[in-house]
């Protein structure tokens, strides 16, 4: 059967399930007790084993069957849930996680995991993480030994070890490139039986001899002996790589197994129930469900972005067009034209919302990876923090979620490495033990704006301040003009840090300009805001899209340009008059503030021919709680357009974010208001 047909879905349904196993590993670390998120990871893990079986992929199938038998061992409380447990878990899903972005890349989704395996079998039979970690760094604990016994195999056992034998289990594995299998078991078989006498061999000795088996076999055997002799004894064989010899008590074992063999048929007869219950609820509920399955079947359906990319690059294409219909219908000024554009433009708007809203994807997606990497981060540096995540429902245009990933990554990075303070510090401090960071998402207007909030040390304003100053950064002079917040962003220049010691987790300044500058190339801002001794926050503002924006074109001169609507807050016409001189520079009074005015001529050095107007056009913009008024010469209108990047050989032009062309064909420059506004 071809399951390649199957393989989105597969990725896509298991990447879903290792997220919700992640996020109830927290949950659980949170409430041990809490057996409802043990049962949900279990379920999780139960239909990724099966997924990943029905798709022919053994080494994801056996190491979650690995985990899962580990999940079961703690909801039978026969395993106590401790952060070095969950580690051990933890380590088994990331596992899980780079053999599934494996077979999404096309391999075959194998993986070295025999450690993480033998960590989670030593949990499953109740040794303790101190003894995993000993354990684990013995090159002989690869793989575990277990044999079963009947009664008949028990009474020859106990029967030895009345007359002074030992029982051992010895676990023999051949080398990748031993030829003849079957002789060398032959030879350690000899081996053995002149040291005392093998029990029992798993596998059985016919299929040893037959060479029916990978390279290893187990064998149990009663000697005198002790274990290193036995060791050494087989040693001797050429061709074999590892030996394991393990001791056991017969009695115990036997006790061992008949409660193993209880509990087995416990869960049994448990599964039994659940199953003849949920087949009674099934059956009681079959004509509700139908009607159910009849409403909701095919509510939605998983596209490929990359064809919702593509749809998009076509309506951008037709958003063009549709500009430059609507610019010919107004030249001809035909009434059946006229009337044709305009409906044509009322359905392609309603087109591109559903375009644009099939792309927005919540922030969660990527909120949804921090949880783990904060636990993990504070567990490394011995730190307590708790990670609040608000908002995580916003959503986002998809290009921006891609690539807002990396910078929030750093931003957190740098605040639990920073920000947070050691446990006995904040304790000095007169602060809980436990640091809180928030990461809080929310829409405001035509932008989604991103927090993250420390309750940490701050920044040091006087280090910072000193830090640039000796960097050359700003003069001296310069520095006892800047605000506080004009300080503490100096750590978004390049090369900038404060940091003692550079560790590889972050350095607040060392990357921060990158962030920065990604976030920028988003069309997006990041500020900082601190109070020493109480914490930093980073704000970071994000359009909601990036190809369709809506805009105001200006005249200046000849030339046309285009105004984000969203950083416009009003357009005016004052006389020349309102027009006065502060601190050099031109301001006008705008509802009782001050606003000082960009003449765009100026900054775009636009060849002017010399005309005396009594009224000058402005249109007011606004950067956070900044504002400026641009001086135009006239405006056009608003109008939708697509926002096209100025390639590579444009790619620093001063307070231009991109350009567009118009219906006339003429092409329009996209003013980026924010870096006009000091």
């Amino acid at each position: 059967m071809d399951m390649s047909q199957y393989l989105e879905v597969f990725i896509d349904e298991s990447k879903e399930h290792l997220q919700t196993i992640n996020e109830q590993l927290l949950e659980l670390e949170k409430t041990p007790e809490d057996m409802s998120i043990v049962n949900e990871i279990f379920r999780s893990a139960h239909t990724l084993k099966g997924m990943s079986a029905t798709m022919g992929f053994e080494d994801l199938a056996n190491l979650t069957h690995q985990m899962e038998n580990v999940l079961d061992g703690i909801r039978n409380h026969k395993i106590t849930v401790t952060s070095e447990i969950l580690d051990v878990v933890f380590q088994a899903v990331d596992h899980l996680e780079a053999m599934i972005m494996s077979i999404a890349e096309g391999g075959d989704g194998k993986r070295d995991v025999k450690e993480v395996v033998e960590q989670l079998k030593r949990i499953e039979r109740g040794e303790s993480p101190a003894e995993l970690i000993t354990v684990a760094e013995r090159p002989s604990s690869s793989v575990s030994l277990s044999q079963t016994y009947g009664e008949f195999e028990y009474n020859v056992l106990q029967q030895s070890k009345e007359q002074g034998f030992f029982a051992y289990e010895i676990r023999v594995k051949l080398r990748d490139d031993c030829l003849l299998k079957a002789a060398r078991v032959f030879m350690v078989f000899e081996a053995l039986n002149e040291a005392g006498e093998v029990i029992k061999s798993n596998p059985p000795v016919e299929m040893l001899e037959e060479e029916q088996f990978d390279q290893e076999f187990v064998v149990t055997v009663v000697s005198k002996k002790s274990a290193e002799e036995l060791y050494e004894r087989i040693m001797k064989v050429s061709e074999i790589e590892e030996v394991e010899v393990v001791p056991f008590d017969v009695e115990e074992r036997k006790k061992t197994s008949v409660a193993e063999a209880a509990q087995a048929e416990a869960r049994q007869q448990e599964a039994a129930t659940v199953q003849a219950e949920q087949q009674k609820q099934k059956k009681d509920s079959e004509p509700n469900a139908t009607t159910k399955q009849s409403a909701s079947v095919n509510k939605t359906i998983r596209v490929n972005i990359e064809r919702l990319d593509i749809l998009m690059n076509l309506f951008e294409e037709l958003v063009i067009d549709r500009g430059r219909l609507e610019q010919i219908s107004r030249e001809l000024n035909h009434p059946e034209l006229h009337e044709t554009v305009e409906r044509m433009s009322r359905i392609s708007s309603d087109l591109q919302n559903i375009i644009l809203n099939m792309r927005m994807v919540p922030v969660e997606t990527v909120f949804n990876r921090f949880p783990r990497m904060v636990r993990q981060l504070a567990r490394e540096l011995g730190k307590k923090v708790n990670l609040e995540i608000i908002g995580a429902e916003t959503e986002l245009d998809r290009t921006v979620i891609d690539e807002i990933g990396d910078p929030l990554v750093h931003l957190l990075r740098n605040a639990i490495d920073h920000g947070i303070e050691m446990p006995d510090v904040r304790r000095a401090n007169g602060k809980p033990e436990e640091g809180t960071v928030k990461l809080k998402a929310y829409h405001s207007g035509n932008h989604v704006f991103i927090e993250i909030e420390d309750d940490g040390a701050g920044i040091n304003r006087d280090k910072v301040l000193q830090k640039a100053i000796d960097k050359g950064i700003v003069s001296k002079q310069n520095a006892d003009n800047l605000t506080d917040r004009q300080i503490y962003e100096l750590i978004f220049s390049p090369g900038f840090s404060t940091a003692d010691k550079i560790s590889d987790i972050s350095g607040r300044g060392v990357g921060l300009d990158v962030v920065k500058s990604t976030i920028e190339s988003l069309g997006g801002t990041v500020a900082v805001d601190s109070e020493e001794g109480k914490g930093t926050i980073f704000s970071i503002q994000l359009p909601l899209t990036l190809s369709i924006i809506s805009v105001l074109l200006v005249e200046i001169q000849q030339e046309k340009y285009a105004i984000p609507l969203s950083s416009i807050i009003e357009t005016a016409i004052i006389k020349k008059e309102d027009i006065f001189h502060a601190h050099n520079q031109q301001v006008i009074d705008f509802r009782g503030k001050v606003v000082p005015l960009v003449f765009l001529k100026e900054i775009f050095e636009i060849p002017t021919v010399a005309e005396e107007e009594e009224f000058v056009s402005i249109v007011i913009v606004r950067k956070g709680e900044k504002m400026a008024g641009l001086v135009v010469d006239s405006f056009i209108g608003q109008q939708e357009v697509v926002l096209k990047s100025l390639g590579n050989y444009l790619t620093s032009v001063f307070a231009i974010s991109g350009a567009t062309i118009l219906g006339d064909g003429q092409v329009a420059l996209i003013i980026d208001c924010n870096a006009l506004i000091k």
